[in-house]
């Protein structure tokens, strides 16, 4: 027989691949049954990345945006990224109605976890603190709010975790007592239909994650680029 790689309960055992999507399908083929539309607060990083994930999920679920993301630097790039996400909710349409909720901007809050990490390169577990501070926050305003489940767009991106984001957020499932939707929004060419979506409406893709770090990244490498197009004699 073969191993279908998960115990007795259908847990997924330590150091075993899971398939999020996968699990993702089951769990909406399952809701359509019993013709449940949950509530779901969904994290999101940008406008870009939320573009079809909003789409996708919108389908099956009562979305509400929370906007939480502290790590962005500067506050002027903070607001414009916070307008971009609500332009996008009024004009995108969206199988339901989706509902805008911003968190508060608390730089401090970022620079606590990234202290000692200000050196990691991006991925790394500076990144990682990152995900706990955003994720761990919209836990709290799921369970504290009326909503059934709790996700994040952030896994959207080719760069990031998907592991790691679910990981977090499966342990702060239980640490609030609010389901986390598992999903790795990359999957279905998720990713690429979120840049057709930018397109469409038109939205402001930021070239850096976010942070002062990243942002410090973003321009080195365009230095970088630039002294290779245009070489000194």
């Amino acid at each position: 027989m073969e191993d279908s790689g998960k115990d007795g309960k259908g847990m997924t055992q330590p150091g075993q691949k899971r398939n999020y999507q996968k699990e993702l399908d089951r769990l909406i083929e399952g809701l359509q049954g019993k013709g449940r539309v949950p509530k779901l607060l969904l994290h999101s990083c940008c406008a870009p990345c939320s573009s079809y994930v909003l789409e996708y999920l919108s389908q099956y679920f009562d979305v509400t945006v929370y906007y939480y993301n502290p790590n962005i630097f500067p506050e002027a790039e903070y607001e414009a990224r916070v307008k971009e996400q609500e332009r996008l909710i009024r004009e995108m349409e969206t199988a339901r109605p989706v509902r805008f909720l911003e968190g508060s901007y608390e730089p401090e809050e970022f620079f606590s976890v990234a202290r000692g990490h200000e050196k990691d390169p991006e991925g790394g577990e500076r990144c990682h603190r990152c995900y706990e501070l955003r994720l761990g926050r919209a836990a709290r305003a799921a369970a504290s709010g009326d909503f059934d489940f709790f996700t994040t767009t952030l896994s959207i991106s080719p760069l990031k975790n998907a592991r790691w984001l679910n990981d977090i957020g499966c342990r702060l499932a239980g640490q609030y007592g609010i389901p986390y939707l598992v999903s790795d929004f990359k999957k279905k060419n998720g990713y690429k239909r979120s840049v057709e979506l930018s397109a469409l409406y038109g939205l402001y893709r930021q070239d850096y994650c976010g942070c002062v770090y990243s942002r410090a990244e973003a321009v080195q490498r365009q230095k970088e680029r630039a002294s290779q197009e245009n070489p000194k004699p």
